[in-house]
């Protein structure tokens, strides 16, 4: 994402060698700008912001308990509880989504 390029010059880790073309560069998962001179043109982006959620699809839900599972077990595992509806997971995993 462009966002992850904004670094700023004098932050830039290398990512590439010494004459790899923008093309290149892209194609190994790092950003380019040579606008700057005396600073790696090929960097690496900045890491991807992400968050645990619980899904609101009750139906999309994986398990992460057992039948009868306690609240505070279940978020103690580090996993969502929602006692509804019946018929599916009550206690179960987190989605990680790019913020």
């Amino acid at each position: 994402a462009k966002c992850q390029c904004k670094v700023v010059p004098m932050e830039r880790t290398n990512c590439g060698y010494p004459g790899i073309s923008a093309a290149e560069c892209k194609k190994i998962g790092c950003c380019f700008n040579a606008s700057v001179p005396s600073v790696p043109w090929c960097y690496s982006p900045k890491p991807k912001k992400v968050k645990k959620v619980c899904p609101s699809n009750p139906y999309t839900r994986i398990n992460c308990g057992h039948p009868g599972i306690k609240p505070r077990e279940c978020t103690k595992k580090g996993c969502c509880f929602r006692a509804h509806p019946a018929g599916v997971p009550w206690c179960f995993y987190h989605r990680v989504v790019e913020e």
